[in-house]
């Protein structure tokens, strides 16, 4: 097992079943689901035929990241919640192939609930439907969390209102420029996640590429952490692997404690994922 691995969990309501064949196995509460996924290259433990006795829907990709889900079960339901913890988020099927909560991040909430406290301050910069603006806000910390997309804006407010919190700070705008204003006005957080695509459309259909903003992104995000102020980073490019990460982090960090890690989960099956590089700079 190589040291440069980080190995995060399932729990009670979400569990990595198995994968394989360019496809995993995923259990979300009692709904089963299998989904296309590009680091399953190997072969399943189990065979189709008894994933798709179990699963409750299929993503069939149509191309890109787009696709349609198709119903195994005919009392599939189209949206249902699972709990973490004293959180509870909200699922539903989407025209991607994405559920609204990216369970890898367990061991990111967990990390940013171990380091917040009341009188903290939290930026959850392409924040999504906002797990780890839920989590950072049950600490007492004061949280904002920036996405361009509002549909995920008003996902992440149920999510907080279904774990019973309020008082998040939405913020509708492109993340890297949000960043960078906050530079502008000498803004400093006590923690920062990003969790960036590794393309997509900003708010204004500005065309996003990681490779090209990273090194940006890192300088703003160098600044508003200040002395003391953690950042939690993922990437999940292909062009950018966990070397790439270190020497970009090296330029920016100079002074700074960081590590870069490979995130993996283990399948009951015991196959095993890659989700991508993890930086945390302390």
């Amino acid at each position: 097992m190589s040291e440069n691995r980080l190995y995060t969990t399932g729990w009670e309501d979400y569990e990595l079943v198995d994968a394989g064949g360019s496809l995993k196995l995923e259990r979300w509460g009692e709904i089963y689901t299998i989904r296309p996924e590009v680091q399953a290259y190997f072969k399943s433990e189990k065979p189709f035929d008894e994933w798709r006795k179990l699963a409750h829907w299929e993503f069939i990709s149509k191309g890109g990241q787009s696709g349609v889900w198709k119903a195994l079960k005919s009392d599939a339901p189209k949206q249902w919640q699972i709990n973490y913890k004293d959180f509870r988020f909200n699922l539903q099927i989407t025209k991607f192939k994405h559920l609204g909560l990216f369970p890898e991040q367990r061991v990111n909430w967990d990390f940013i609930q171990n380091s917040l406290s009341s009188g903290s301050n939290f930026l959850n910069l392409f924040a999504y439907t906002g797990a780890a603006s839920v989590v950072a806000k049950s600490t007492g910390a004061e949280t904002i969390h920036c996405d361009s997309v509002k549909q995920l804006i008003s996902w992440a407010k149920e999510n907080m209102e279904s774990s019973k919190l309020e008082g998040i700070k939405w913020v509708h705008e492109d993340a890297l420029k949000f960043a960078a204003r906050e530079v502008k006005r000498g803004k400093h957080y006590s923690g920062i996640i990003m969790d960036p695509p590794a393309w997509g459309i900003g708010a204004k259909n500005e065309k996003w590429k990681l490779e090209d903003r990273l090194e940006e992104l890192l300088k703003n995000a160098s600044q508003l952490i200040g002395n003391r102020g953690f950042l939690v980073l993922n990437t999940y490019s292909p062009t950018i692997d966990s070397k790439a990460l270190e020497r970009m982090s090296h330029r920016v960090f100079k002074k700074r404690d960081f590590e870069v890690k490979e995130l993996w989960m283990k399948a009951t099956t015991g196959k095993e994922l890659f989700y991508g590089n993890l930086l945390r700079v302390s």
